[in-house]
């Protein structure tokens, strides 16, 4: 007999709780209003023209099905939220097979998989947002409005994250505690407590196998964020502080089987003009981590975005940003610079190429010639 899988089972029961739920009010409205749904689909066409492992071109794409049901629309309690987000990738790893950088080309690239991305459920409570369950730390922390409108992964998550240790990121994410608290209008304050390592692919294929042991250690981050405006425009700039508890699964004689890795980052997001349709915002990512086991110890990313350039409803975006990530071995670094336009051809459906030039890729751990890549990304909203 065919086995079923079990994050679909997974996702039917969560789909079975909430429409009884909902089932419960006395209008259809107040169904639809309270469970939602939403679901998209992202591709890349990658071509690497020269250098790297070798060259030649690769797709590789990724669905995502975001299901919300709120409390207080249900007639339920108030400010209550449950979020389910499950994902498919597929296709081609073109940054660990053609590339070979460190900082990965799409930031969708995963490998062939089918898995629960996230499932949580959060609580407001006066000025205060708790949040429990299977969390994306990017979604919350170290994350930049203009950064994400690039297609390398430098510019989600800063690698002094990503590179120094199994953080609960896109693709694998652990379960987590995060606590929002409004200051003030200007200001915010997060902090957050996640299981430190995430159960591989091999072991977890749909990342429902959440095991809490001692080995797993704690990441713990916090940020504060602070909402301003320059000149009548406004900006976001965020400071933060994390620290990565881990037993080492192999420990060698100049080894310690535990190890505590700190760092620290800023962001900031700010609109510099703006006039009719178009604007111009510029951002700014610092990462450093001092611990002696980080392997990127220093990283610097810093771009521009300018909005409504061709069309007149300002729904078109160039950018132009670059990315440097320092080492601690003997590659020293490797930079990124990137170029790319994103134009929203319908409402639901966007284009966007785009141009990477990679200097020292790292990811092999040899010397490797620098890569020249264009790369096209579509995406469809349903």
């Amino acid at each position: 007999m065919k086995r079923k899988n079990p994050l679909l089972l997974l996702t039917l029961g969560i789909f079975s709780i909430c429409n009884s739920s909902i089932s419960a009010q006395n209008t259809a409205k107040e169904k639809d209003d309270a469970f939602s749904f939403e679901a998209s689909y992202v591709g890349d066409l990658i071509n690497n023209f020269s250098g790297g492992i070798k060259t030649g071109l690769s797709y590789l794409g990724m669905a995502n099905l975001h299901v919300g049901f709120d409390t207080e629309k249900a007639g339920l309690w108030k400010g209550g939220e449950l979020h389910l987000n499950a994902a498919n990738t597929h296709g081609a790893t073109p940054s660990a097979d053609m590339l070979g950088d460190m900082q990965v080309i799409s930031n969708i690239e995963a490998g062939d998989h089918t898995f629960l991305q996230e499932l949580w459920y959060k609580q407001k409570l006066g000025k205060v947002e708790l949040t429990l369950g299977l969390q994306d730390l990017n979604v919350e922390f170290a994350n930049s409005e203009y950064g994400s409108l690039f297609l390398n992964s430098s510019f989600g998550i800063l690698p002094v994250i990503s590179t120094n240790f199994s953080a609960p990121i896109f693709p694998l994410t652990t379960l987590g505690v995060t606590a929002k608290w409004g200051l003030s209008d200007k200001f915010a304050l997060l902090g957050a407590v996640y299981d430190g390592n995430p159960t591989d692919f091999e072991f977890n294929p749909y990342n429902i196998k959440w095991r809490l042991s001692s080995g797993d250690g704690v990441l713990a981050i916090t940020e504060l964020q602070y909402c301003t405006t320059v000149n009548s425009q406004p900006g976001i700039y965020k400071l933060g502080a994390y620290s990565h508890n881990h037993r080492l699964r192999n420990v060698g004689e100049t080894d310690s089987p535990n190890y505590n890795l700190v760092g620290f980052y800023a962001y900031g997001d700010q609109k510099v003009w703006e006039k009719n349709h178009q604007s111009i915002g510029l951002f700014a990512q610092l990462g450093y981590s001092p611990s002696d086991v980080s392997i990127n110890n220093t990283y610097v990313g810093l771009g521009a975005n300018y909005t409504g350039l061709f069309t007149r409803k300002g729904d078109d975006a160039l950018g132009l940003a670059f990315a440097h990530q320092h080492f601690t071995n003997e590659l020293k670094s490797e930079t990124t610079v990137e170029l790319t336009y994103r134009c929203q051809l319908t409402e639901k459906i966007f284009i966007q190429p785009d141009i990477q030039y990679i200097i020292n890729p790292a990811g092999t751990g040899v010397t490797l010639d620098n890569c020249f890549t264009g790369n096209v990304r579509f995406g469809l909203n349903f």
